[in-house]
């Protein structure tokens, strides 16, 4: 078995590499060449969660799991909110075959299912982003929207204005573009084309009277049934993906709750992004339309960036090797 560290894994997958490799297995789950099941989910103390996801992957004969812990108040403390391993097995034999750093592939893996959603969604001339949070999956979306459009112009919001200024300086250096801290939401995002929420919020941060016609969004941060990070208005008025119909019917709270309040139908959900890259699913309609991509993250997303990382370190001699 090979155990395949953080820094090893943030060395081998690159977020170029990761896109491609998202491409390529949200198709095969589009196609039925990918299984997985609902997340389970543990509460835990203190409104922290811990997360099994199960998957297997039929063309390279790969099941596996990620097992996570969701600790959102955990930047207090120095840690990482997401923090977790995959667990990798032979589909043939049942072998366990690898151990790789989940916390690391959720970083890189959410950010290029995201990028994966803007370059099929998002304008062709977008270039103005706006970053709503500043933490890990800031960093990792504003690497993801920079390969998939060329953006010009970037604004971050944060609660903690001083956050958001620090990540706009540090940021800027690192990929010598603009960057500005937005003091309010409304600021952040009332001239942006792409827009990411990646926020530890629960209730809605982002209206729909702020974003301008032909923006897309790819809202990331909200992952429980009653939570959300954008009002209702908004939702109503976009164009909605998912990556996975029966995951947001579940765990969606951004798609829940507006169908609760009886502002949408069960029909808002326009598809996949499987089906989006298959053709089997109608994209973009026009400029001026509003398109929303609903993250929740999947088993097989988080597998299948595992098994890249598990065959390149084989190749490369990384990690350790232990009998188990």
């Amino acid at each position: 078995m090979r155990i395949v560290n953080r820094k090893e894994v943030e060395n081998i997958l690159s977020m170029e590499a990761c896109i491609g490799v998202m491409e390529a297995v949200l198709s095969e789950l589009a196609r039925g060449e990918a299984v997985q099941t609902l997340r389970q989910v543990l509460p835990l103390a203190g409104g922290n969660l811990m997360g099994l996801m199960p998957g297997y992957l039929a063309g390279t004969k790969v099941a596996g799991a990620k097992q996570i812990t969701i600790f959102p108040r955990n930047h207090e403390r120095g840690l990482p909110s997401h923090q977790g391993g995959v667990t990798l097995f032979d589909a043939e034999t049942g072998t366990l075959t690898g151990i790789v750093n989940g916390q690391a592939i959720t970083a890189i893996r959410t950010a290029a299912v995201s990028a994966v959603a803007t370059k099929i969604l998002a304008l062709p001339d977008a270039r103005r982003l706006a970053i709503l949070g500043t933490g890990e999956q800031a960093a990792s979306h504003l690497e993801a929207m920079l390969l998939v459009r060329d953006i010009r112009q970037v604004h971050v919001w944060s609660r903690n204005t001083e956050k958001a200024r620090h990540f706009a300086a540090e940021m800027s250096a690192k990929w010598n573009v603009e960057i500005h801290a937005a003091e309010t939401v409304e600021e952040a995002v009332r001239e942006a084309d792409i827009i990411c929420t990646v926020t530890a919020a629960t209730e809605p941060v982002l209206r729909g009277e702020w974003v301008q016609p032909g923006a897309h969004i790819n809202a990331v941060g909200a992952c429980r049934p009653g939570d959300r990070e954008l009002d209702t208005a908004l939702v109503k008025q976009a164009r909605l993906y998912v990556d996975r119909l029966e995951s947001a019917m579940n765990e969606a709270g951004d798609y829940l709750l507006p169908l609760k309040e009886g502002a949408i139908t069960p029909g808002h959900i326009v598809g996949e992004l499987g089906g989006l890259l298959l053709r089997c699913v109608e994209g973009r309609g026009f400029g001026e339309e509003i398109t929303l991509f609903k993250s929740l993250g999947l088993a097989i997303e988080d597998l299948a960036a595992a098994e890249y990382i598990y065959r390149r370190a084989e190749e490369l001699h990384i990690g350790i090797e232990v009998e188990f």
